[in-house]
């Protein structure tokens, strides 16, 4: 598929940190179908060696298994690099509330560690992955950047930090930072298994596999489930935008909302199974309505979903039907 990237000159050097996970695999792909080179940096601790095997036959990947903690390793993996898409990280608000040291070792001096690695080397742009976790208790919607509200979790701490150094690392040393706030990703190669797996995969995992979901709280609470292809546009947007545009937060979303129990519905009719799901006590942390005010994004970026959810759900269920 072709993206937005009128202003990316092939052949470019791209680091793809996180680049064996759901996301950074996706971004990998899409950038060496577009014409670039393109490193990934990921220490498997999250991502699959098998979501990036079928590209260690092209030329221009290269992967690099190491870890975003370790400074030096940064700095190598950044050596001659373009761009930079800033993917790794622990993600899931549950496990964070568990591990908050070590999400803050990881989503945070790890992104300290590329941010500084970037800077030495001269890398021309650096987009990176924050979440719609950073609005926090903010009842506020459609959520708009400017209108957060205290974090409910390490994990989103730990994203509103990394907004912050990146808006640091743009007025104090001039690099084009672009942070792009995430709305509830979904789509091809997201893990299904284990119990900080996402909703949805959880939920057709469970399905086809003759198992009772498990819904947390009343199931009204709402989501902007967005389909994996509309992420990757929004970073080559990003990737395309004009400096001017830079230091700066985007929502990245479809720009809908859809309530729990609805997506569940949907996926049960899809599937063809009738199952009632099983609900249970609501997660510390979690958000309990979100949808995207995507303008900006659309201003400054030129950024347009790709995909709504109906037609995203239909990719993905097809997608899982082949590889459960």
């Amino acid at each position: 598929m072709k993206y937005s990237r009128m202003q990316i000159p092939e052949k470019s050097i791209f680091l793809v940190t996180g680049g064996a996970g759901f996301i950074g695999s996706n971004l990998c792909e899409a950038l060496l179908e577009n014409g670039m080179t393109v490193r990934c940096l990921d220490n498997l601790s999250m991502g699959h060696i098998g979501n990036i095997e079928q590209f260690m036959r092209n030329s221009q990947f290269t992967f690099i298994r190491g870890d975003i903690r370790d400074f030096d390793t940064c700095k190598r993996a950044t050596e001659g690099v373009d761009y930079v898409m800033h993917e790794a990280a622990w993600g899931s608000v549950p496990r964070s509330m568990k591990y908050p040291v070590l999400y803050e070792e990881i989503n945070i001096h790890g992104m300290l560690n590329m941010l500084e690695a970037a800077r030495e080397n001269g890398v021309k742009k650096f987009v990176y992955a924050s979440s719609s976790s950073v609005y926090g208790d903010s009842k506020i919607l459609p959520k708009k950047e400017g209108q957060e509200g205290f974090p409910l979790s390490p994990y989103a701490l730990t994203k509103q930090v990394n907004e912050k150094y990146g808006k640091l690392y743009y007025d104090t040393y001039g690099m084009d930072t672009y942070g792009l706030r995430y709305f509830n990703v979904f789509g091809r190669r997201q893990d299904p298994e284990g119990v900080y797996a996402a909703v949805i995969p959880r939920f057709i995992r469970l399905l086809l596999h003759g198992e009772t979901p498990i819904i947390h709280g009343d199931g009204h609470q709402s989501r902007d489930f967005t389909y994996v292809d509309n992420v990757i546009e929004g970073n080559m947007c990003a990737c395309s935008a004009s400096s001017n545009v830079a230091g700066e937060v985007y929502n990245i979303g479809a720009g809908g909302r859809e309530y729990l129990i609805d997506v569940y519905v949907k996926i049960c009719n899809a599937l063809g199974i009738i199952k009632n799901p099983k609900f249970d006590s609501e997660r510390p942390g979690d958000i309990r309505d979100s949808n995207a005010d995507i303008a900006k994004a659309k201003k400054n970026l030129g950024y347009i979903p790709l995909y709504d959810f109906n037609a995203g759900i239909k990719l993905a269920i097809n997608w899982y039907r082949e590889h459960l």
